[in-house]
């Protein structure tokens, strides 16, 4: 797989990103005796199928992710220093730490640093090359998450920095504060989910270098497998209709629809989109997107059947 670097720093990662989120089990499933098992072959597939960027979070399976993936990379000598390690914090649970604590988000400074010790504690190794502010706190400080940041560079335990589902005027606050660039920035894009392309973050990406990496690039499935849209989605029609134009499409290129669903996202400048599937077969037929170049053609008309009507 082919690779691109990520913003303006010095990490190189793979064109296609692999997401660990579904890992440790979907949320709010009960995850099978075999997790561990199924996890850890999901990442040594998405190795083999050529992804090097992988994608976590501390929450995610409420650490077990990230200690599955830490399980993986025991199991191959050499295997950490040929990856891309990301992981995010900044969301705290219910709970946590006291009963009657809130949902909610946390960017002092250091709870971003307790919560990085704990993500590498977890994965076993010495530092992550990205982490992510995960989603926006409404109480943060630009200049105490700046410490923080300059703490865990300085102590080698973070390389470079990113955020995901800011808004552009919460990156520029966060960076103006910042002393280094800041990498990455990951938000939701698909072909059902398409904000981003006109609410200025891709166009702050842009400008300011970030790498955008997409979540959900195939909307929970719907876009590949999935059912087109739930029972009584207003726009089940156009879905229904998107789902046959893709594989319109994908039939004439060789592809999966689910892939040409991922080759629509890569046709945007910078875009990384983030793989879930934890099924070998299909993380490596997701990876066959990479190989593939839509004409501007094609991809306008798929992004007009998506809307459901001609662009103005």
């Amino acid at each position: 797989m082919i690779t691109q670097r990520l913003g303006a720093s010095s990490l190189v990662g793979s064109r296609l990103a692999y997401g660990c989120w579904r890992l440790a089990g979907s949320e709010g499933e009960v995850a099978p005796p075999d997790v561990k098992t199924t996890g850890v072959r999901a990442v040594l597939a998405a190795v083999d199928a050529g992804y090097t960027l992988f994608d976590l979070a501390d929450i995610y399976g409420g650490g077990e992710s990230e200690r599955i993936f830490g399980e993986a990379l025991a199991q191959v000598p050499g295997l950490r220093a040929r990856l891309t390690v990301a992981s995010k914090c900044g969301i705290r649970k219910s709970g946590d730490p006291s009963p009657d604590s809130p949902y909610r988000y946390d960017f002092s400074a250091d709870y971003i640093v307790s919560s990085v010790e704990g993500s590498l504690k977890r994965m076993g190794i010495e530092h992550l090359d990205l982490l992510m502010l995960h989603r926006p706190d409404v109480l943060m400080d630009p200049h105490e998450v700046a410490g923080a940041f300059v703490r865990l560079r300085d102590a080698g335990k973070v390389r470079e920095f990113g955020v995901s589902n800011f808004r552009p005027s919460q990156v520029t606050a966060l960076q103006s504060a910042l002393p280094l660039p800041l990498a990455v920035h990951q938000v939701e894009i698909s072909l059902h989910h398409r904000s981003a392309l006109k609410n200025g973050v891709l166009d702050q990406c842009l400008s300011a270098n970030l790498t955008p990496m997409a979540w959900s690039p195939l909307d929970k499935g719907r876009l590949g497998h999935g059912d087109a849209a739930p029972d009584g989605h207003p726009d089940a029609e156009v879905r229904l209709r998107l789902r046959q134009s893709l594989d319109a499409v994908s039939a004439s290129v060789g592809i999966s629809r689910a892939a040409l669903a991922i080759a629509w996202l890569l046709k945007i400048p910078g875009v990384v989109p983030v793989i879930g599937s934890t099924q070998p077969d299909r993380i490596r037929d997701l990876a066959r997107a990479a190989s593939v170049s839509l004409d501007r053609d094609t991809w306008y008309r798929l992004l007009e059947t998506a809307r459901g009507a001609r662009l103005p």
